[in-house]
């Protein structure tokens, strides 16, 4: 990161000037060991960050990360040093992002940094949950058991992630398609007929005139209801930027129909699976519920298991707090009672964490399965009122003749 200080030398002097450090705090620390008594430091936001550019075009993905794990894992199993080790996966890495994240990790190692505290600098390759996880590995000497578990624990979400994704991709492309043929049809084909049947001065029946009626509507209004869609959306999503407008965006996905439900089972197990791989890892359950706090994109959860390791430090157990929850389903809780009583934490929620990602993927499907036939009948019914209605208005002009 770039720099701009004010400084006084050591025969008081006012200089001015910029320099590139990794903090704030290492900016001072340079500008101190050159004899500068800092007077303001701060940071150059560029307009345009061509860095942040290329990372976001070349965005790490998920199985980068589990096939980066399980190699690491490989090769400490087998003696390798960790930075010989990412030496030899940074020249494999094909990710441009992942192979410079890698180069700056082996660079801090070598400076006496531990590999989690280096890996702690890029979250766009390694979330908190992977370098806490390493961190405990560290500690415990099982780096390359952490790296495996780190890894199936990365592999089960991106599959998780695209059986969704691939399940709404089909009705998408339906709603997609529905929108592109309607939109041919009034804006290209309609306005033809209606010249036609105007130029002729016939009197249409109901149907033909209704059609006639909406396509003119939209031909004179349809761009800016277009720009009032556009406009409300934007608003929105100004607005879920908010503290207010993203709680309560959040706590509407977990309790709309049909999907709320399914959000809710994603986010739960997602927690399950957070709190199962650190428990095992050797992580203090106080650390984990922050760590899960901050994994999850929701909300309310994060304020549910904010208010739980709140009653957890004051040594209510974990289940308790949970039960007094409503976001925290009745299997979870239970599963959690169980796990505190027999030790088996992260055994049962894990068990936890499948059984929903289960129901969650069966309703998914379920769903899926209603929205086609309902899209299709819809399609069907326009497409349908269009054919009829110009048919009708043939017919009504031959019989005049």
């Amino acid at each position: 990161m770039k720099y701009a200080y004010t400084a006084y030398t050591k025969d008081k002097k006012l200089v001015k000037g910029q320099l590139e450090a990794a903090s704030g705090e290492a900016a001072t620390n340079l500008l101190g060991y050159g004899g500068y008594q800092v007077l303001t430091l701060k940071e150059i936001v560029p307009f345009f960050d061509s860095e942040q550019m290329f990372a976001r075009f070349n965005r790490i993905k998920p199985m980068e990360i589990v096939m980066f794990s399980r190699q690491l894992a490989l090769l400490l199993e087998s003696g390798t040093d960790i930075v010989t080790s990412l030496e030899l996966l940074q020249s494999q890495v094909t990710n441009q992002s992942l192979k410079k994240a890698i180069t700056q990790i082996v660079s801090d190692i070598r400076g006496g940094s531990s590999l989690s505290a280096a890996m702690r600098k890029h979250p766009r390759a390694f979330s908190q949950l992977y370098y806490r996880a390493i961190s405990a590995g560290e500690q415990s000497g099982n780096m390359d058991v952490v790296l495996r578990q780190m890894a199936d624990h990365a592999e089960r979400g991106a599959l998780v992630e695209k059986k969704i994704k691939g399940a709404l991709m089909y009705p998408l492309m339906i709603l997609v398609t529905a929108v592109a043929v309607v939109g041919l049809l009034v804006y290209f084909v309609l306005p033809n007929f209606t010249d036609l049947y105007r130029a002729m001065g016939s009197e249409l029946p109901l149907l033909p005139s209704m059609l006639i009626a909406i396509s003119d509507w939209i031909q004179q209004y349809g761009l800016y209801v277009l720009i009032g869609i556009i406009g409300a959306f934007g608003g929105l999503a100004a607005y879920i930027k908010t503290a207010d407008g993203k709680y309560r965006w959040d706590r509407f996905m977990l309790n709309a129909p049909v999907l709320g439900r399914i959000n809710l089972l994603n986010q739960l197990s997602r927690c399950c699976r957070t709190i199962s791989l650190l428990f095992r890892v050797g992580l203090p359950l106080p650390e984990i519920i922050t760590v899960a706090i901050n994994s999850t994109t929701n909300k309310v959860i994060s304020e549910a298991l904010t208010g739980v390791q709140s009653e957890l430090l004051r040594g209510e157990g974990l289940s308790r707090p949970m039960s007094k929850r409503k976001v925290f389903l009745p299997l979870m809780v239970q599963m959690t009672s169980v796990g505190e009583e027999t030790g088996n934490l992260d055994k049962t929620l894990s068990t936890v964490a499948q059984s929903y990602e289960t129901e969650s993927e069966d309703r998914t499907n379920t769903a899926v399965d209603m929205i086609q036939p309902v899209m299709t009948i819809a399609i069907g019914l326009v497409v349908a009122f269009i054919a009829v209605s110009l048919i009708t208005a043939m017919y009504s002009i031959y019989s005049e003749f």
